[in-house]
């Protein structure tokens, strides 16, 4: 109930008070007072002014200005307006010195675009240019030579042309040699050098035998895949060059190592046994050219005189298959039995230092 009573004595309260809400006339106690008028005792304390005080009045058109009721304007003096504009010249000239003057490596290409269009090429060194937006720099290295590791996580199993499976690791070795192509004609020239990698290695694995893969045939497979991608870098027009491709690692998967352990194994042993057939062969070749050397000699020989050579081989020849022979010889007129001295030798041989000699036989003669 109090606070509805005060809430209808509000406007007679406002009704009484004719100079606003904070009254300002009559009685001292006939409202609130305005905190900004002069108390009824006279001035206001005998405080000093303050820096404030200063400051506001320092920025004041004309200076002065009246404690009525008024609200004091104030626009800004001519060292504001000078702060102002030496703020702005700092600036302009941090944004023309970072934007207009480029230091250029020596390793560097700056590609120049005026309003988003190639307009050039700058050279190492420091060199000026209209500043941004206008003109733009954007610097290239064109020495470094970068690395591409295939692959990033994990292994990468490639099909080769006997529909064979291997686990390849390799890295990809390329530079810039065109910066105004490599900015403007691919958008992300490092995915696409990868990307053309990739492709370019499974193109040339799937025309190529498993065993060349893992074995002696790296050397040619690396530069094959270098360059089907030099050609399809090429007609992109990248501006990127290929240094070279190294496979580091080639080798069946892990479930079927102990097999192609078993495999190479036997490859070697057949090299080895091809070895050792060429060898032999070599060797009998030798012989024959060496006998059929001989026989142009003595072919030679017998074409001067063919009656002693004849006889000459025909004693030869015997005289090489006798040695090998038991020989009975019988001379004639007549047969006359004989002691088989050879034979008895022979039986003779197997039992020497016993005291029992063999019964010499009888001589023929008449009974």
């Amino acid at each position: 109930m109090t606070i509805l009573r005060r809430w209808l004595r509000r406007p007679i309260i406002l009704a009484a008070d004719n100079n606003g809400p904070w009254g300002g006339g009559g009685d001292d106690n006939a409202g609130p007072r305005n905190p900004w008028s002069v108390p009824p005792g006279g001035r206001r304390g005998s405080a000093k002014p303050t820096a404030l005080d200063e400051f506001l009045k320092k920025t004041r058109v004309g200076g002065g200005g009246g404690g009525g009721g008024g609200r004091p304007q104030l626009p800004l003096g001519a060292s504001a307006r000078t702060l102002w504009l030496i703020g702005v010249g700092l600036l302009v000239a941090v944004w023309l010195l970072l934007t207009s003057f480029h230091q250029i490596g020596p390793q560097q290409r700056g590609v120049v675009t005026s309003f988003g269009k190639y307009s050039g090429m700058l050279e190492p060194g420091i060199r000026v240019t209209l500043p941004a937006p206008i003109v733009n720099v954007t610097k290239v290295d064109v020495e470094q030579v970068r690395t591409d590791e295939f692959p990033q996580d994990g292994g990468e199993t490639v099909l080769t042309g006997d529909q064979n499976i291997i686990d390849l690791a390799y890295t990809v070795r390329w530079r810039v040699s065109d910066p105004r192509n490599y900015v403007f004609e691919i958008k992300d020239p490092q995915e696409t050098v990868r990307a053309t990698a990739e492709s370019a290695m499974r193109a040339v694995l799937a025309t190529t035998r498993m065993n060349d893969a893992i074995g002696a045939g790296r050397g040619l497979i690396e530069a094959r895949v270098t360059q089907t991608m030099q050609q399809i870098l090429d007609s992109y027009q990248a501006g990127v060059r290929v240094q070279g491709v190294s496979i580091k690692q080639a080798s069946p998967p892990a479930a079927l190592v102990d097999d192609f352990n078993a495999v190479t194994a036997a490859q070697q042993e057949a090299v080895g046994n091809l070895n050792n057939a060429r060898s032999y062969s070599q060797q009998v070749i030798a012989r024959a050219q060496g006998e059929a050397s001989a026989f142009d000699q003595v072919y030679a020989q017998y074409r001067l005189a063919p009656e002693v050579t004849r006889r000459r081989m025909y004693y030869e020849t015997m005289e090489a298959v006798l040695a090998k022979t038991d020989k009975t010889i019988v001379e004639t007129p007549g047969v006359t039995p004989y002691l088989p001295l050879d034979r008895a030798r022979k039986l003779v041989e197997p039992t020497q230092g016993t005291s029992t000699a063999p019964a010499a036989p009888a001589q023929g003669g008449q009974r």
